[in-house]
């Protein structure tokens, strides 16, 4: 055997024989590692809240609440899992375009920093229940720039989205506070964009959500008590592409925060980070089934697909490009071959790399998708073919905790009521 791919020095060979596979592994390390080398370099006075969208994981939640995080929650079971991490509800905000009525409420009783308000129609909600409850609900508008962002791999704004309220409505609404008595304006967030891998492009937009934000509350009238300017960072996953330079970064965006703090020495500032603080950590593991050749191509088919990994098959992408791949239980060996590496499902969209360069794969063989520690299992159809929810595995000071259980044929029946009048025999001619 050459070489064993290891995390915190335990063989992946190890955690897969004793939990299973297809299963995720998070090196907890690395997750204090991202947040602090981000913590310890941005300016002191922008406060980092985490992205629960990007890995919901109870565990993960709390391990970097535990380093001080915030959380960005975009949907009540969101909430409680930051609830459950310890997060205070004075670090937590709450977005999303379609929140329900109870979604609003429960924020509003958890006590949280903000409600990020999307859209007319939300605002008309949030007055009436807090009125309903006798508060003032704290709110921030989320703004849809004229502008669009620069540089990221999807565009938040700047052109029509479901998302916030455009900024040309805003400014033409100068009456906007008075209309809504249980509401408390008091912040401003815009999200330009996502997985931008350019500090000029973060200290850009950065500079333009903080300006706008200037401008919104001079016109709209409503003290700038918090002013949240996304985020957005993102990590390398395909050829051709590196990672930031968290040095170049905040050496860039500080500058920028410590001006606006000159104007605004009471406003709070901040940045909302998902897959940067998490996608380096995780490891997708699958161990072979079958290998087989078909029309020239290797295949090597393996116990888990797209039904955990939706983010490898590309989907939304103009051209599929492979997460970085590699055999986890060989991983010195040079690579001979290009493969396909397709999971269990009944499509043939079920494809985790297209011509993948690994050595000869075998029956057994454990294979590992890189840096997939944000938009995992949570982001895939996890119900597809019924395969169920893969084991999820935290390695926390050399120690492999299981963190998320693998759900089993009888958890995905216990949720389906059995109507014995349903199973009825049909007789000929009846």
């Amino acid at each position: 055997m050459t070489g064993r791919h290891r995390i915190q020095g335990i063989p992946v060979t190890d955690i897969a024989e004793q939990f299973g596979t297809p299963l995720y592994i998070y090196d907890g390390e690395e997750l204090e590692h991202g947040y602090e080398r981000i913590r310890s370099r941005l300016h002191p006075s922008v406060d980092i809240l985490y992205s629960l969208k990007a890995n919901p994981n109870l565990s993960v939640c709390s391990l970097l609440g535990g380093l001080g995080a915030g959380a960005e929650v975009s949907s009540a079971a969101e909430l409680a899992v930051a609830r459950a991490a310890g997060v205070s509800p004075a670090d937590t905000i709450f977005l999303g375009p379609g929140k329900s009525e109870e979604e609003v409420a429960t924020a509003l009783t958890a006590g949280i920093h903000s409600l990020i308000c999307e859209s007319y129609g939300e605002l008309d909600l949030i007055n009436k229940i807090a009125g309903e409850m006798g508060i003032t609900a704290p709110v921030a508008l989320r703004v849809n720039p004229q502008s669009a962002a620069k540089g990221a791999g999807l565009r938040m704004g700047g052109k029509p989205r479901q998302f916030g309220i455009d900024e040309g409505i805003l400014m033409a609404d100068p009456g906007l506070t008075a209309r809504f008595p249980s509401v408390r304006l008091m912040g401003v967030h815009a999200y330009l964009g996502t997985r931008i891998l350019s500090s000029d492009v973060v200290a850009e937009n950065t500079a333009q959500i903080l300006d706008m934000a200037q401008r919104l509350t001079d016109r709209l009238q409503f003290p700038l008590e918090t002013v949240d300017f996304g985020g957005g960072l993102g990590v390398a996953y395909f050829q051709g592409e590196e990672d930031l330079d968290v040095d170049a970064l905040t050496g860039q965006l500080n500058p920028i925060v410590e001006a606006f703090r000159a104007q605004h020495p009471r406003t709070r500032v901040l940045m909302e980070l998902g897959r940067f603080l998490t996608a380096t950590a995780g490891l997708y593991v699958t161990r072979v089934r079958y290998v087989k050749e078909s029309m020239g191509q290797h295949f090597a088919v393996t116990d888990g697909g797209t039904n955990h990994h939706m983010a490898a098959v590309g989907i939304g992408s103009f051209a599929k490009r492979n997460f970085p791949m590699s055999i986890l239980n060989r991983a010195q060996e040079p690579t001979e071959q290009l493969w396909q590496v397709t999971g269990p499902l009944c499509t043939p969209n079920d494809t985790l790399g297209k011509n993948v360069a690994l050595s000869e794969v075998r029956v057994g063989d454990l294979i590992g998708v890189h840096r997939s520690g944000a938009y995992g299992p949570t982001a895939s159809p996890t119900r597809f073919l019924s395969h169920g929810y893969p084991a999820e595995v935290l390695v926390h000071r050399g120690t492999p905790l299981l963190v998320h259980e693998r759900e089993s044929v009888s958890d995905i029946l216990s949720r389906q009521p059995v109507h014995h009048e349903l199973a009825t025999t049909r007789t000929n001619g009846g």
